[in-house]
């Protein structure tokens, strides 16, 4: 008790102050610190929440307590962080551990008792500050590759205990084994002609400025020639001395006539503010090329906190008489600084490039809410679904539905209806709104309401009602059925489904619900018999999978182990 009650205290002490501790957070891993990603580094449809250390390339490595405190929460996931724990500490603020394969004795005691209690794998967890106490440097868990990761490493975070607003660790003093002097690069500049009247070296459309590299390592350009409202946009990342990968860039900064009229750097953000990378970056390019241009204004204001907020949100009005000099600084959090210096002059001529704007029937303005109908299909937009107005196609044929505007980035669910008022009963039980991509389908989760079936959605393509009576395939690599296998440490399954997806999985061992633990990159599902519901001699074990709709597979058999060791 007088632990928890030391705890209250530094927490409420704490949260009054804004500088954020140095020395209090040590490093998670016990090998040199390399990156791979770095706090607000741009991912899809969402900035990255923390730093991803560099594990050697393998799995298994010791993961380190950073301070003091206790479990707050266990989740563990066949997607997003994989197996993943949080340590609630003293000072106020939580650390985050993700990715890993496997959890310490006392942390894993803890939650084998709660997935047989829940019976299920993937669980949620949240712990009082008695449950499970952590000392400083503690071995809380083993690196791996569980969940949404591309490799192993270890994902970490440092969050507001109170608010859940995610931190840059840098600001905690854990950049110190980080050796950094080299300048941001920027691969490319962009300019954008913000309005119809916009003209920009005889151009309506945005493009590629070059760039002339100076000796000092920063850069100039070609006088552009513009009327109207501008804005311009950048390609960059950042390098640090001891790793190649490119990560993100700490700040950005820009200045017209030496006056900063837009910028933003990744110091704290909520996770609700996360898809706003949509409207930061060059959707559209993204999408045709795969480059991130980030933006550097705001046509239409939205709500990211990283932003500085300036009259101007970065757009230039070139207008007569003017000779504007514009600069951009991109900077590290060493403060290695990259500059840009544009001269932009105002010029009378016509465009030779003009806009080309695909027109349809259907004009989306982002402030107003919009219910669209056709055949048996209909389309409900909410308000605030998208950052700015577009002409949508919205079509409807052979019992589908095409929603097209892919350059368009979606901010919020948008609902998609289907009547059927032809299908049986036994029928619609198995139906759901699937996603059609390269005859691939994908499940939506559906709901159905009398004949209305209705998903929501933040995807553009093709949707059609698909039935699915197929069960899901359970495969075994090597049978067991009647076989001696007491050197074996687990058993293992290929689990897969063609159509609505798994839903669930589930194992019984002579009658007892077991563990399964899911990896849907390889599709397996592991048991492993130290979880002690394996008895001696004859066993009989059944697997059940079932997918979205409802259909189901069995796989059953019976296998002999001795548990006495010889």
């Amino acid at each position: 008790m007088k632990y928890i009650h030391l705890f209250l205290l530094l927490s409420a002490s704490v949260f009054s102050q804004n500088d954020y501790p140095k020395n209090y957070f040590s490093c998670p891993l016990e090998i040199p610190t390399q990156l791979s990603g770095n706090f607000g580094e741009l991912r899809p449809n969402h900035f990255h929440a923390g730093f991803d250390y560099k594990t050697q390339k393998k799995e298994g490595l010791n993961v380190r307590a950073a301070a003091e405190g206790y479990v707050s929460r266990i989740k563990i996931s066949t997607f997003g962080y994989g197996k993943a724990i949080y340590i609630t500490h003293p000072n106020g603020f939580t650390t985050v551990y993700g990715h890993l394969s496997s959890l310490s004795q006392k942390i894993e005691t803890y939650l084998k008792a709660e997935h047989y209690k829940l019976k299920s794998y993937e669980v949620d967890l949240y712990l009082k500050p008695t449950d499970i106490l952590i000392s400083k440097n503690e071995i809380v868990a083993l690196s791996g590759n569980t969940g949404g990761s591309d490799g192993p490493h270890l994902h970490f975070e440092i969050r507001d205990s109170q608010t859940e607003k995610i931190i840059n660790p840098i600001f905690f003093g854990l950049d110190s084994e980080i050796k950094d002097t080299q300048k941001p690069a920027i691969t490319n500049l962009f300019v954008y002609p913000l309005d119809e009247n916009s003209i920009i070296n005889k151009s309506k459309n945005p493009f590629m400025i070059n760039l002339s590299l100076q000796k000092d390592g920063n850069y100039n350009c070609d006088k552009i020639l513009a009327k109207g409202p501008i804005g311009f946009g950048i390609n960059t990342y950042d390098l640090s001395d001891l790793s190649w990968d490119r990560n993100g860039v700490y700040k950005v900064e820009t200045f017209l006539n030496g006056k900063t009229i837009y910028g933003y750097q990744f110091d704290t953000y909520a996770f609700d503010q996360m898809r706003y990378i949509n409207a930061l970056i060059d959707y559209e390019r993204y999408k045709k090329t795969g480059q991130r241009v980030q933006k550097l204004f705001m046509k239409t204001p939205f709500p990211l906190s990283i932003i500085n907020q300036y009259e101007e949100n970065g757009i230039l009005n070139v207008s007569q008489n003017t000779n504007l000099n514009y600069r951009i600084e991109v900077s590290d959090f060493n403060s290695n600084k990259t500059t840009i210096t544009i001269p932009i002059e105002f010029s009378n001529e016509e465009a030779t490039d003009t806009l080309k704007v695909k027109k349809t029937k259907f004009f989306i303005k982002s402030d107003k809410e919009y219910n669209f109908e056709k055949g048996n299909w209909s389309l409900y937009v909410p308000k605030g679904t998208f950052y700015d107005d577009f002409y949508l196609n919205f079509e409807q044929n052979d019992n589908s539905l095409l929603l097209e505007n892919e350059n368009i980035p979606v901010h919020t669910n948008f609902l998609i209806s289907v009547i059927d008022t032809i299908s049986s009963k036994e029928d619609k039980e198995k139906m759901f709104i699937g996603s059609i991509e390269d005859k691939k389908i994908n499940f939506n989760y559906t709901k159905l309401k009398d004949n209305t079936f209705s998903t929501y959605t933040k995807n553009w393509g093709k949707f059609s009602l698909i039935k699915d009576t197929v069960p899901p395939t359970i495969k075994i690599a090597k049978s067991i059925e009647g076989k001696w296998i007491s050197e074996k440490k687990s058993i293992e399954f290929i689990i897969a489904d063609t159509l609505s997806g798994i839903k669930t999985y589930d194992g019984y061992l002579n009658g007892n619900w077991i563990l399964f633990e899911y990896d849907y990159k390889t599709k397996k599902i592991v048991h492993y018999f130290d979880d002690g519901i394996v008895t001696e001699g004859t066993n009989n074990l059944k697997v059940v999978v079932t997918d979205n709709v409802g259909n189901s597979a069995i796989f059953e058999t019976q296998f002999f182990r001795s548990q006495i060791k010889k």
